[in-house]
């Protein structure tokens, strides 16, 4: 009897994986969209460094927020705009939720994706800032560099390179060099934001 209800419990246990897993499954599915929402997706996920996939998975895993767009979606005027179809990798269940809040308020679907994509103009605008900020820091930086170099060769015409000041004050110039390096990277990652 025990082990009868063992093995229930385990087959139970075994069907909510799978319809977990199941529903974790990437699908492909194509929305029309305007270039401004296609670019903000792209914008957000290239410069949090994260996939389209997960933002979109956020936005609309959200069925409370995504039925009150679907509800707010009639009173909405929705401009004539240019629309593009572009294919996204989501998941099932993403998809699946989706069409059941569409179905249910008689909402069109791309226009649904769209508001949903709304939702993320903020953290863009965020972004934004934040890169205008890390901009501002740019003359600083390419002081603190050049002095750093300037350092570098003094230390290098007063001391001999075994000397433990010359390697402590090269370890230093070269840490400054690679943070530079980095960090102009990352301003360069964001410079798509100052045209949006």
């Amino acid at each position: 009897m025990r082990n009868k209800k063992k093995s229930v419990e385990f087959v139970m246990l075994s069907e909510t994986y799978s319809a977990d897993l199941r529903g974790r499954q990437s699908v492909r599915t194509t929305f029309k969209l305007p270039p401004r929402s296609i670019d903000a997706l792209s914008l957000l996920a290239s410069q949090l460094g994260i996939k389209q996939k997960s933002i979109f998975d956020h936005l609309v895993d959200d069925t409370r927020a995504l039925q009150e767009l679907a509800r707010d979606l009639e009173n909405r005027a929705e401009l004539d705009r240019e629309r593009v179809p572009k294919t996204y990798v989501i998941s099932r269940k993403t998809l699946e939720n989706l069409e059941q809040v569409c179905k249910r308020y008689q909402a069109p679907r791309d226009a649904l994706v769209e508001f949903c994509i709304e939702r993320i103009m903020p953290l863009i605008k965020e972004e934004k800032e934040k890169h205008l900020n890390r901009q501002k820091l740019q003359t600083k930086l390419d002081q603190y560099l050049a002095l750093s170099r300037e350092l570098l060769e003094d230390a290098d015409k007063e001391l001999d390179r075994d000397d433990p000041v010359f390697e402590q004050v090269y370890l230093m110039a070269r840490t400054a060099q690679s943070g530079y390096d980095e960090i102009n990277q990352i301003i360069e990652k964001g410079a798509r934001l100052e045209d949006y």
